[in-house]
């Protein structure tokens, strides 16, 4: 009893420290206290307290942004909750008329005219009726709201609203008359096209209605024209690029060569001659959706504005418009792009894949470059349009140092790079994005968008703004396709940690438990372990600031096949996931086709894109040593020489691990120094003995629900002593196969006389012809 006397007065307190808090500063600084102390209510119960609250938070948002609509809904809310709410009342009957711009969205009719057949005519004439009809049913419930809103403005004594809603209600009044008639003489027109005659007096009775109708609706829709042109004022390029989130050094350069043309302008007014103008030639280089496009469109906006060009119209294109599949087609391809964008600027992304290293004879990249360095600088097009190229850092580098014509029409001043964005700014980036979708995201909301983006960050690959907006997106789908026992405002309100968990099919393994789990290998399980908690200790030292040892994470798995190498290796990976060493976890296994190619540069392509799918995990190369070849055109050497390279530069966001025969392994470290330089563990995997094959059998036959009779195991301790078990873990699961197999076989004998059969059991007759068979095969 006292407890229930005490829940209200602590829940009170807080809504009057929020309440003080509000009134002291117009706003409560911490909106994750009011979104807390609202879901810690129920509806039904606390709805007065609920209305105080998202009454506080509304007004609160609104402090900062008159317009937010999240705050709009959240008063409307509060009302519904509690009528008597004269705080949200009040604040509400200034803004709501603004909601009603859309109510003569639905009074659209489609032309009519005398000539259509009857049908057609009959068919729009029900469609006139079924529009006119619709509207002034909803009609009756807005009138009231307005009403009402109008009566809430002057008790408010807002003069403002007050008069706009007397003009909306006088104007819709109007429009409700006309549709109306509208609707009578839509019906006589109807009508009249059943009868045998009909009169054109009804055709031009509706003709003329919706005629009137139309010029409502225009003086309707200016009603609230100072709103949407107050909404829509025109920022400049230099307010634009401010407003974007990060990008300090890209601002400062773009302000630099804003203000540096707004004094060549200036001197050219004041009759100084310019015999040298700055490039208008520009090249972004950055990973994806670092802001290369947005910012190529803002450069045309500047140079429009400062009248360098007449235009701030982008054309943008890339390979697939600009390169032709035949002799001469190049060519006017790329004549027809830089015509649309004479006056403007013309922006290619991902310019460096119009001319690519190992492209065949036939590819007609060259010829782009050449046909658009001939077109910049001629008399024809010449100065008459900007170009500006875009793509990743490094191959943008590649590409223009092997275009020197291309590369001199670009100032190095010109070349502007755009930085990944910070954790800090992909967050504020995901709030724009909830934020312009009408949601606020949770704190809870945020770690989890932070967690998401940490492992999807693993390469230059990484989608940076244009991630953050796909996770946002995923997040509010996941919101609202799940049931949720949330208060209906804030289910339609906020992302919360559980809207940006991903629904992960695999069930999270614990790898010590794994490991521990695996059958013989007492050598192995020491050396991982052992590594594991180098690392851990490592990992708390660093806490510490104490200093570290070099932590080696690549590591060389020797042994015969089906010693239990892969199975490690992915046991490894989560072992270090869990570790926050690798951001994914995940393992890539690989063998030598998965890197080596044709030609020249193909191998280097082949393994560096296997390299960026192991990002953040591990890369397993099975049979490593095959990767050596046997000399002549083979492209091994490629392979290690990038495999060398790509580990360097990625440090510990990529482990590999080597896997094959203990000599043929060495042989393929000392090919190289650098690879014998990153591997410094070696864990050999030796092979099976009997009583642990017997284990693996009985594991494996288990998962299936079968077992082995004791006939049958003393078979195998006796027998498998005696045969070749090459094959390890592969032999014993094979052995089983077989085994359940020619069970099958006998057990449909025993069915079809009728008799009961054990389905379950592998005894030592199936055990018995399968190392029999085995044995056979060995010897032919």
């Amino acid at each position: 009893m006292n407890n229930e006397q005490v829940k209200p007065n602590i829940k009170d307190q807080e809504i009057y420290l929020l309440e003080k808090e509000f009134e002291e500063h117009g706003f409560v600084e911490n909106e994750k206290k009011i979104l807390d102390a609202i879901q810690t209510l129920n509806e039904a119960q606390n709805g007065k307290e609920i209305s105080q609250l998202l009454t506080i938070a509304a007004l609160s948002r609104m402090h900062g942004n008159q317009k937010d609509t999240i705050a709009v809904a959240w008063l409307n809310k509060a009302i519904e909750l509690n009528p008597d709410n004269t705080m949200a009342l009040k604040y509400l009957s200034q803004y709501d008329w603004k909601n009603f711009s859309h109510l003569l969205d639905q009074l659209v009719f489609p032309n009519i005219r005398e000539t259509d057949n009857r049908t057609a005519k009959r068919k729009i004439a029900e469609q006139y009726i079924n529009n006119c009809r619709a509207f002034l049913e909803q009609m009756e419930d807005e009138v009231a709201h307005i009403k009402k809103q109008r009566i809430n403005a002057t008790v408010y004594d807002n003069k403002e609203a007050v008069a706009k809603y007397e003009t909306i209600e006088q104007t819709l009044k109007i429009v409700i008359e006309k549709t109306s008639e509208l609707l009578k003489s839509a019906e006589e027109y109807a009508e009249s096209i059943s009868g045998v005659f009909h009169t054109s007096i009804y055709y031009e009775s509706v003709k003329t209605l919706i005629e009137e109708l139309q010029e409502l609706k225009k003086e309707w829709a200016s009603l609230f024209v100072e709103e949407k042109e107050e909404k829509q004022t025109t920022l400049s390029s230099l307010e634009q690029l401010e407003q974007m989130v990060g990008l300090a050094t890209v601002k400062k350069r773009v302000q630099d060569f804003y203000q540096f043309l707004s004094y060549q302008k200036a001197r050219k007014k004041l009759g100084y001659m310019i015999q040298d103008a700055l490039s208008l030639n520009m090249i972004f280089t950055g990973n994806p959706g670092t802001g290369k496009t947005t910012l190529a469109r803002l450069m045309a906006k500047i140079y429009h504005e400062l009248g360098v060009l007449p235009s701030a119209e982008v054309v943008e294109t890339d390979r697939s418009q600009l390169i032709g599949g035949y002799m001469g087609q190049t060519e006017e391809n790329v004549r027809s792009v830089v015509k649309q964008a004479v006056g403007g600027v013309l922006f290619i992304d991902e310019a460096y894949s119009l001319k690519r290293e190992g492209q065949s004879g036939n590819d007609y990249g060259q010829t782009a470059i050449d046909t658009l360095v001939s077109l910049m600088t001629g008399s024809e097009f010449g100065g008459k349009f900007a170009v500006i190229l875009a793509g990743y850092p490094e191959e943008m580098r590649q590409f223009l140092d092997g275009n020197h014509g291309l590369r001199s029409r670009f100032p190095a001043s010109n070349m502007i790079h755009l930085p990944d964005y910070t954790p800090s700014e992909l967050l504020a980036i995901g709030e724009r994005m909830a934020s312009s979708n009408d949601y606020v995201m949770t704190e809870d909301g945020k770690k989890a968008l932070l967690k998401r983006l940490e492992r999807e960050q693993v390469d230059e690959s990484f989608g940076n703004a244009r991630a953050v907006r796909n996770i946002v997106l995923d997040a509010i789908f996941s919101k609202g396709s799940r049931k949720s026992n949330q208060q209906e405002i804030l289910k339609y309100t906020l992302l919360q940690e559980s809207d940006f968990v991903s629904d992960d099919k695999e069930k999270p393994i614990n790898p010590a438990t794994e490991l521990n789990e695996l059958i013989g290998l007492s050598k192995v399980k020491e050396e991982i372990k052992k590594i594991i908690a180098f690392v851990k200790v490592q990992q708390l030292r660093q806490k510490k600031a104490q200093k570290n040892l070099p932590i080696q994470l690549h590591a060389v798995f020797t042994g015969n096949p089906g010693t239990g190498k892969t199975t490690v290796a992915k046991l490894y990976a989560q072992f270090l996931k869990d570790c926050g060493i690798l951001k994914r976890g995940h393992l890539v296994v690989t063998s030598r086709a998965d890197f080596v190619a044709g030609y020249v540069g193909q191998s280097a392509i082949k393994t560096r894109k296997k390299i960026r799918e192991a990002l953040g995990g591990v890369l397993f190369i099975d049979e490593a040593y095959s990767l050596l070849g046997n000399g002549g055109q083979d492209f091994g050497k490629e392979v290690i020489d990038t495999l060398v390279m790509e580990m360097t530069k990625h440090n510990e966001n990529l482990v590999v691990i080597l896997a094959g025969y203990p000599n043929e392994i060495t042989a393929l470290l000392q090919s190289n120094p650098g690879l014998t330089s990153r591997f410094k563990k070696f864990i050999h995997f030796a092979d099976y003995v009997a009583e642990e094959l017997i284990d693996i059998m009985k594991m494996y036959a288990a998962k299936y629900d079968y077992s082995l009779s004791e006939e049958a195991i003393s078979i195998l301790k006796n027998q498998l002593p005696k045969v070749s078990t090459e094959g390890n873990g592969r032999f014993a699961t094979n052995i089983i196969d077989e085994a359940v197999q020619l069970q099958a076989l006998r057990l449909s004998e025993q069915l079809e006389q009728g008799m009961e059969a054990d389905v379950s059991t592998l005894i030592a007759e199936d055990i018995e012809n399968v190392l029999q068979g085995y044995k056979r095969k060995i010897e032919e």
